[in-house]
């Protein structure tokens, strides 16, 4: 498959996006998508009409046809994601704008032509080969990060962590003796921590992952049962600054999830003060898997959503 050539004509017409409400306080909708179930030469031209030239040009430059074709439905993703969603803007996924901020975050450049508050929403993405996600959240930052399971390092895993991680992580991996787990806690962490610093909206040069500690601690919950949801019995996650050990932040709302059995999903979002951000309330969370415009599927609360950390209501 060419993906340097996209015609421009097309034999039907994209659907419509069904549209839905924005998050409630407290609340992440989870979207992914995976690369190999989009098989379609006329689906991705599709996709490609939905970009900027700027956009189209930067997936062009990718070198090799299955980085483009990941970098095309990691735009489109983004733009189908934000357009569905009911605002007091009128959207399409052509016709949104980006910026990014000081530090590389993209962000959405609302069109603000009656002087009316832009849309509440926060966005972020993440992608490997094989999986594409993309967080959204109103209100709070959201970071997140999606790694394979099967991620492969290089490198001896302890060395790899004292370069990166803090004296609590390592002395943590130090100590599992078989090489299969300990390397599975390893993407767990660092999944956790670029959510992190996603959240931040900072990346991993304004703050490496050796200036803050990740830790699970138990939190049982009680109270939290609404009719048809769970609440997972995860370990709550929380942040250490490495210079100040007995400073721990409670700003940050985590989860780690295994989705599809194949990955590692973190999200990290800002608890919302305007709803209880100091107070120990569960993430709401919404996950779709998805092939814009042509399926989306709830998988909350099937086997292709497990939670592994976090305080989270499906």
């Amino acid at each position: 498959m060419n993906i340097r050539c996209f015609q421009r004509n097309f034999s039907a017409a994209l659907p419509p996006l069904v549209p839905l409400q924005l998050p409630s306080p407290m609340e992440t909708h989870l979207w992914y998508l995976l690369p190999d179930e989009v098989k379609s030469v006329a689906l991705l031209n599709q996709y490609s009409e939905l970009l900027s030239p700027c956009e189209r040009e930067n997936v062009n430059r990718m070198g090799g046809d299955q980085l483009k074709k990941r970098a095309l439905l990691a735009r489109a993703l983004v733009r189908t994601t934000i357009a569905r969603y009911q605002t007091n803007y009128q959207m399409n996924p052509k016709s949104l704008k980006f910026r990014k901020n000081i530090y590389g975050k993209p962000e959405v450049e609302w069109q603000n032509e009656d002087n009316s508050s832009p849309p509440p929403l926060h966005f972020n993405i993440s992608h490997t080969s094989s999986m594409i996600g993309c967080g959204v959240t109103v209100n709070v930052p959201i970071g997140i990060d999606v790694e394979e399971k099967q991620r492969r390092i290089k490198n001896n895993i302890v060395a790899f962590a004292q370069r990166y991680f803090s004296p609590y992580e390592v002395k943590l991996l130090t100590a599992i003796s078989d090489p299969e787990v300990q390397c599975q806690e390893f993407i767990k962490l660092w999944t956790l921590k670029e959510a992190y610093v996603k959240a931040l909206g900072k990346g991993f040069s304004a703050v490496p992952f050796k200036t803050f500690t990740i830790r699970f601690r138990a939190k049982p919950m009680r109270n939290f049962h609404p009719r048809g949801n769970s609440v997972s019995k995860a370990s709550e996650v929380i942040i250490e600054s490495s210079d100040d050990p007995t400073k721990l932040t409670n700003r940050w709302q985590f989860a780690l999830l295994e989705v599809a059995g194949s990955h590692y999903a973190a999200i990290c979002m800002e608890k919302d003060k305007i709803v209880g951000g100091e107070a120990n309330m569960p993430m709401k969370l919404t996950v779709r898997k998805t092939i814009p415009f042509v399926e989306d599927v709830c998988v909350s609360g099937t086997d292709a959503v497990v939670a592994l950390g976090g305080i989270i209501q499906q």
